[in-house]
């Protein structure tokens, strides 16, 4: 029975340790907060107040972190990793997974970059879109369980890789949601029915899916039961200036996005599904 040990059980992490459970792999969980294994443990896994004791006996640690000094804090808390693969599956910096590689290495372990496209429903379903960024031999001795998590997990190259994709994809995340909420706005300001927009927008080029996953949460005003909220979208829109900055990208337009997502801060939008940013189109945000 493979073992694995998972650091980090909020909503993705738990999701990925209940699937991991499901198809029948032995899992040894650690959170700061305990009580957030409870779910985790009442199925099968094992719960440690240590990370470094978490690990003991398994070959591959997945982290499930809030970002890339996070994680590089608690791996370091691990000690000697004796050849195991360190997979942090959450949303990191570019520069900041390159170094975790050579920090898993300085402490005898191997690193795979895992972050995922995807949130609690494909977890517990296996069809996360995985983006790994190692070398080919060590991609190829985890693709089973990878196999687990996602449908087709893709190599994307290099370590840096795949934190490179990931940030592309949660910019585009923010980009087209706070897109079609300015688009809504006008809709509804003109007196347009919504409807009617939408039996244009759905069979054009324009459309994404995405737009009719967030429509009534717009409607309603409703952002409760989040699986990606407001303030990660802003934690990651910043790591992506933050890292084309590095790479030379002029990514200045976006700028404002992050100032606008900045008014959510310490609101209860901030704890709120992402399409919460809907709220800070409006004329007079209303924030509390």
């Amino acid at each position: 029975m493979t073992k694995v040990a998972l650091l980090g059980t909020g909503l993705l992490g738990s999701a990925i340790g209940h699937r991991l459970l499901s198809v029948g792999c032995a899992l040894a969980v650690w959170n700061r907060d305990p009580a957030r294994c409870e779910l985790l443990t009442s199925a099968g896994a094992e719960r440690f107040d240590d990370p470094a004791q978490a690990i003991a006996g398994a070959s591959t640690v997945i982290t499930v972190l809030r970002d890339g000094p996070i994680t590089a804090e608690v791996v370091a808390a691990l000690g000697g990793l004796n050849r195991r693969c360190v997979m942090p599956m959450g949303t990191m910096g570019i520069s900041e997974s390159v170094a975790l590689e050579a920090q898993v290495q300085a402490q005898g372990g191997v690193y795979l970059e895992a972050p995922v496209l995807g949130s609690r429903p494909e977890a517990l379903a296996g069809t996360l879109l995985v983006m790994a960024g190692s070398d080919q031999g060590v991609f190829d001795q985890q693709y089973a369980l990878l196999k687990h998590l996602a449908l087709e997990p893709k190599r994307m190259g290099a370590v840096g890789t795949g934190a490179a994709a990931k940030l592309a994809l949660n910019q585009l995340i923010a980009s087209l949601t706070h897109g079609y909420s300015l688009a809504l706005r006008l809709i509804q300001a003109s007196g347009l029915d919504v409807d009617s927009f939408m039996d244009v927008l759905r069979p054009s080029a324009l459309y994404a899916p995405t737009v009719d996953k967030k429509l009534k949460r717009m409607l309603t005003h409703d952002y409760s039961d989040p699986n990606f909220s407001t303030s990660l979208l802003r934690k990651d829109l910043n790591l992506f200036l933050r890292e084309a900055g590095l790479a030379g990208v002029d990514a200045g337009g976006l700028q404002s996005l992050a100032d606008l997502l900045m008014r959510a801060e310490g609101t209860d939008l901030d704890t709120g599904d992402y399409s919460a940013l809907h709220e800070l189109t409006a004329p007079e945000p209303t924030l509390s």
